[in-house]
C-alpha cells in the first residue's frame, strides 16, 4: 500500500475507532464473499464491518487512544465498528456464528474497555436498547390509563354530590388526644385527696381528736 493510501486508510480507522459505541475484533478466515455480505446486513445499516490489517489496526487505534489487546491482533481481522446498539450487534454476531462457525469473535472494545469474547456473548443475552425501551414505554401506558381511571372515578363522584372522601371522621367524635388527657387527670385529683396529711397538720389533727370533751 502506497504511503498516501496508507495515511488516509489509518485516518478513516481512527475516526471509525473515535465514532465507535463498540468496536468488535473478529477473524473471518474461512467465510465466503457471500457469507460476509451476509453478515454485513444482518448486523445493519448501523455498524461498519471492514477487513482491515492488523499493522494499520494498531496504529489507528493507538492515533485513536483505543486499548485494544495485542494478541487480538493475529490472523486475517475484520473489525465491526458499531455506532448504534453494541448489545443488539452482538446478537447479530452470535447469531450468525450459529450458522457459520469460520466465523471468530476474538475480543473488542465496549464503553471504551476491553471485553473479551466471552463477554460479547454476555452482552449478546442481554436485552436490546428497543426491547426496554418498547418495555418502559409499555409500564407508562399503563401507569398512565390507571391515573385517568382514578382521576374520571374521582370526577364522577364530585359530579353526583358524593364526599371526595369516604373515611371522613364523624364530627361529634371526640379526638383521641383529649379523651387521654381527661383520663388522666382524673386519677390524679383523687390521689391528693386521699393522701393523708404528713409533718405538724398531721400531728395537730391527732393531738385535737385525743383531747377530752
Amino acid at each position: 500500500m502506497a504511503r498516501p493510501e496508507k495515511t488516509a486508510a489509518v485516518a478513516e480507522l481512527v475516526e471509525d475507532f473515535k465514532s465507535a459505541q463498540a468496536t468488535f475484533l473478529t477473524e473471518y478466515r474461512g467465510l465466503t464473499v457471500t457469507s460476509l455480505k451476509e453478515l454485513r446486513r444482518s448486523l445493519g445499516s448501523e455498524t461498519k464491518y471492514s477487513v482491515v490489517k492488523n499493522t494499520l489496526t494498531k496504529i489507528a487505534a493507538k492515533d485513536a487512544g483505543v486499548d485494544i489487546d495485542d494478541a487480538l491482533l493475529a490472523g486475517p481481522s475484520a473489525l465491526a465498528f458499531i455506532k448504534g446498539d453494541p448489545i443488539a450487534a452482538a446478537k447479530s454476531l452470535k447469531t450468525f456464528q450459529k450458522e457459520n462457525p469460520a466465523l471468530v469473535i476474538k475480543g473488542g472494545i465496549y464503553e471504551g474497555k476491553r471485553v473479551t469474547a466471552a463477554e460479547i456473548m454476555q452482552l449478546a443475552d442481554l436485552e436490546s436498547r428497543e426491547v426496554l425501551l418498547s418495555k418502559l414505554a409499555g409500564a407508562m401506558k399503563a401507569s398512565m390509563a390507571k391515573a385517568a381511571q382514578v382521576f374520571d372515578a374521582l370526577r364522577i363522584k364530585m359530579e353526583s354530590g358524593a364526599p371526595a372522601s369516604a373515611e371522613a371522621a364523624p364530627a361529634a367524635e371526640v379526638p383521641a388526644e383529649v379523651a387521654t388527657e381527661a383520663v388522666a387527670e382524673a386519677p390524679a385529683t383523687e390521689a391528693v385527696a386521699e393522701t393523708p396529711a404528713e409533718g405538724p397538720v398531721a400531728e395537730a389533727t391527732e393531738s385535737t381528736e385525743s383531747t377530752p370533751e
